[in-house]
């Protein structure tokens, strides 16, 4: 029974699922499964059902769309820890997105049709869950309200930051998907990564930014950034 505790783990820190009563938690987690892909394979495909939630053990998976003229762009970088998949868990509607593995990932597996059968048993259950979801809409508000008002280059420092969290100091991130991520164009974002390596604050390589002075970075974003808003979701 490992593998339920080790996705307890993960669900208890996550800034969605931690908000839950512990034995809520445990309850969820007992229902996983587990599952392994290749590297290159799809997880799912934008308009599949949302019938499911993922928690990555092991590996890296991208969220991507595609382009009008048929290239992938990337929306998100997820690896070993994070959840995805929560609001598709509780509303079943399509993907809006597609997901593929960069490497060998194993994942954690909770499927809607077991969560509602849990649900059904024990509906305190469910007055939790509208709780979760009211708290997600209005961090989803904030965000919002961030991304129309703060400044490119504090955006950007977040994201950075944040991708420095979760994956190290070198981070595989293009300037193309860094512009996707900030909501800005890749010429604007490119002007503020060159300014910050003529200071020495990070060195780019192709498709690699690496953080060389995360410190100073951080001193571009004097606001504390929200608990939890590093990580990409």
């Amino acid at each position: 029974m490992t593998a339920p505790r080790d996705l307890a783990r993960l669900l208890a820190v996550n800034p969605f699922f931690g908000r839950l009563e512990p034995e809520t938690v445990a309850a969820i987690a007992a229902l996983c499964v587990t599952r392994s892909l290749e590297a290159g394979r799809t997880l799912f495909l934008k308009g599949d059902p949302g019938d499911a939630l993922y928690a990555i053990r092991r590996g890296q998976i991208r969220i991507a769309t595609a382009t009008d003229d048929g290239r992938r762009r990337t929306l998100n970088i997820l690896g070993a820890g994070d959840v995805f998949g929560e609001v598709a868990l509780l509303d079943g509607q399509p993907r809006t997105a597609n997901a593929f593995t960069s490497e060998p990932t194993d994942l954690f597996v909770v499927m809607r049709r077991d969560l509602l059968a849990l649900v059904a048993r024990e509906p305190a259950i469910a007055v939790q869950l509208i709780e979760l979801l009211c708290a997600r809409v209005r961090w989803m508000s904030e965000r919002t309200e961030e991304a129309s008002f703060l400044p490119l280059e504090r955006r950007l420092v977040r994201r950075l930051l944040g991708l420095c969290d979760d994956y190290g100091a070198e981070i595989a991130v293009s300037q193309e998907e860094l512009a996707v991520f900030v909501g800005a164009t890749r010429e604007s974002v490119n002007r503020n990564l060159q300014v910050w390596k003529r200071a020495g604050l990070i060195a780019l390589g192709r498709g690699r930014i690496h953080v060389l002075d995360t410190a100073r970075l951080a001193a571009l974003d004097p606001r504390e950034p929200e608990p939890g808003a590093g990580r990409a979701r």
